[in-house]
């Protein structure tokens, strides 16, 4: 599986991406703020993800990663392969060719 070619596919739209899995966000300069859906979370802000490196992290609880798949991983609770493949099918991306 070609986990850098749908990492920078996701990257390159992750405007889209960001505002389908986490609606209640909103970009702050190449960032985009929310609220962690996985937990009660009252602030935005607490989960933040760059939008030009992919790189996101929840600072109420020391989670994060270092791209979108890592992300929809955290968010739909999927390993790393399966959200792989969900984002790849999102953008219509072939996640096996090198």
């Amino acid at each position: 599986m070609n986990f850098e070619q749908v990492a920078r596919a996701a990257l390159s739209r992750s405007g889209i991406l960001l505002e389908r899995w986490l609606p209640d966000g909103r970009r702050e300069g190449t960032e985009w703020v929310a609220r962690n859906p996985r937990r009660i979370d009252r602030r935005h802000g607490s989960l933040k993800v760059n939008m030009r490196t992919g790189k996101w992290a929840d600072f109420a609880t020391g989670e994060g990663g270092r791209d979108l798949i890592a992300l929809a991983a955290f968010l739909f609770d999927l390993s790393q392969r399966e959200a792989a493949i969900k984002v790849s099918d999102m953008l219509g991306v072939n996640p096996f060719v090198k």
